[in-house]
This record gives structure tokens, C-alpha cells and sequence, in this order.
């Protein structure tokens, strides 16, 4: 039995020891050391090269290295009878929402306003409301979005999400499906992005959407590149309707040097960092999923692919 290994953070030594530790007998290999095909039964990967998984005519299971799974999916030749498995994690929800915390308080707090200022050398002073009279709206109410939502709850902001289907959180106005979008989208003055990547959220963020937040809005995006209509982000922060941006996630990583995003005064960047799994963890949720796929049951944190997630 076989394991194929794929990530852009090389520590293979590691993964190497910690999977063949909670797996006895389980060979790992790393592409693009493939060696036998018919030998791989599971794969582990972020990010594979497309038309590799659906070589594997023995595969039993993929487990993706994050929470999103939208890099499997994009790989057309992806063998769709194959069980895919996300990663959900305490710790992983908990780093999303410190990196959602930090930043909802830069935008609450007028940080790039201050940041702006400090470059003219101006002293003006702009006064934030109290946190609840402050509207957050979460796009996205999965394990990162709740937890993002109960966090700023904790706070005391004025917190509502917005998901697919219907969703109850103690402290959090819920709303749900196309026809609830824009109410949410009206009472939000910062709206944190955090769905996961389907065919119907590429490109949500756009001129349309933007349009329907209160003027002055702000936006954080760590969900996923393909959400934003980047040149159309950068129109609503020239014509000030919108009032600044925090983005994680981008197209093409890393950001190239010619995007107006680097230097845009009204753009924070953050190099895809807001919430990573711990590897300790990826490992034994990989161990788990081997033994139930073996045994012929569903895998821990399985994934539906109608809906993408």
C-alpha cells in the first residue's frame, strides 16, 4: 500500500516519519517519484498536477492538505468516484478567526486611514464607533465562517453570515440563499469573505455585489483568489465606494509584481498566511480516513462533490 505526497512546502523527511508512524506499512512517495502507479491506493496533496490522479487506477481516497478542496476539483481528469476528504480542525478554525479578528479591527479601527495619514505626516483623527454598532456580515457560514462569526460575537460586533442554506448561531442574524443575499449584503459595512470555491461563488466579489454594500464598506478576502473580480475591486476603491480591502487569497500566487494591488493605498496584502493546518494534525485525520476507507465507510470530513465542498 501507497500514499502519494504532494505539497508546495517541501518537509518530505518529516511527512515521511509522521505518516509511516501513524500508519504502519504505508509507503510514502512524493511526486514526482510516482514509481508504480497501480500501487498508490490514497493520495495527500494540495495542489497536485492536473491528469496525476486520474492515472492512479487503484486510488481509494484523496485527502486535501487544507480546508478547501476547489484545487482537486479543478483538475479535470479527477476520478469523481474517488472520496475526497477536507481538513476541519479546532486549531485551523481558531487561526482563521484571529486572522478575521485582526483585521475587522484594522477596518473597524480605520488602520489604513492612520497608515495613509502617517506617510503625509497628517495628525486627524477619525472616531470608531462602538464594536456593536458595527455591522460584520460573514459570507460563508462552513466550520471557518461560524467560527470567525462567534469570535467577532466575543467582541461584541453586530455580526450576521450568509450561507447556502440555512444556518442558526447564538448572537449572529443568519440569512440564506439568492433571495436573502442582497438584505445581507445592505446591512454589512465589513464583509468577510470566507465560502468555499465553486463554480457559483467564482468571481461573487464583483462590481455588483460591491454596489449593494453601504458606501464605505470594506472587505476581507481570505477565502479564495477566484472569489474577486480584482480590477473591479480596485473601481470601487477609486471611486470610494468601497473603503478599503484586506486580501489573503489572489489568482495567481505568489502576487505578481506588476499588480496594482502592492501599492494600492487602500490594499493590505498578506501572502495566503491566515489560517494553515497544523501538519501533526493533517497526519492523524490521514490515518483515520486510511482505516475507514479500507474498511469501506464514509471518510471523516468527506465532501460532496455536487456541491463542491
Amino acid at each position: 500500500m501507497a500514499l502519494l505526497f504532494h505539497s508546495k512546502i517541501k518537509r518530505n523527511d518529516w511527512w515521511r516519519e509522521e505518516l509511516s508512524k501513524k500508519v504502519p506499512g504505508l509507503e510514502v512517495r512524493f511526486y514526482p517519484d510516482i514509481g508504480d502507479p497501480d500501487d498508490i491506493e490514497f493520495a495527500l496533496c494540495f495542489a497536485m498536477p492536473h491528469g496525476v490522479l486520474g492515472k492512479l487506477k487503484n486510488l481509494k481516497a484523496v485527502f486535501s492538505l487544507g480546508a478547501g478542496v476547489d484545487h482537486i476539483f479543478e483538475d479535470p481528469d479527477y476520478p469523481r468516484h474517488v472520496p475526497i476528504a477536507r481538513v476541519v480542525d479546532p486549531e485551523l478554525t481558531d487561526r482563521m478567526s484571529e486572522y478575521v479578528l485582526q483585521h475587522v479591527l484594522n477596518h473597524h479601527r480605520y488602520q489604513h486611514l492612520y497608515d495613509e495619514q502617517q506617510r503625509k505626516q497628517v495628525w486627524k483623527e477619525k472616531h470608531a464607533p462602538a464594536a456593536r454598532n458595527r455591522k460584520v456580515g460573514i459570507l460563508g457560514l462552513g466550520a471557518l465562517g461560524t467560527g470567525s462569526a462567534e469570535t467577532l460575537r466575543k467582541m461584541n460586533f453586530d455580526v450576521a453570515g450568509w450561507s447556502r442554506s440555512p444556518k442558526s448561531i447564538d448572537g449572529v442574524t443568519t440569512f440564506h440563499g439568492p433571495k436573502q443575499l442582497d438584505a445581507f449584503l445592505a446591512r454589512t459595512e465589513i464583509l468577510v469573505c470566507l465560502l468555499p470555491l465553486t463554480d457559483e461563488t467564482t468571481g461573487i466579489l464583483n462590481k455588483d455585489l460591491f454596489q449593494k454594500l453601504p458606501e464605505g464598506a470594506a472587505l476581507i478576502n481570505p477565502g479564495r483568489g477566484p472569489h474577486l473580480n480584482e480590477q473591479e475591486l480596485i473601481d470601487a476603491l477609486d471611486s470610494g465606494h468601497l473603503s478599503a480591502a484586506t486580501l489573503d487569497v489572489f489568482h495567481t500566487e505568489p502576487l505578481p509584481a506588476e499588480s496594482p494591488l502592492w501599492n494600492h493605498p487602500r490594499v493590505r496584502v498578506t501572502p495566503h498566511v491566515a489560517s494553515i493546518a497544523s501538519p501533526g494534525r493533517v497526519t492523524e485525520l490521514a490515518a483515520k480516513n486510511i482505516e475507514l476507507a479500507r474498511a469501506g465507510k464514509p471518510l471523516l470530513n468527506q465532501v460532496d462533490p455536487d456541491k463542491g465542498y
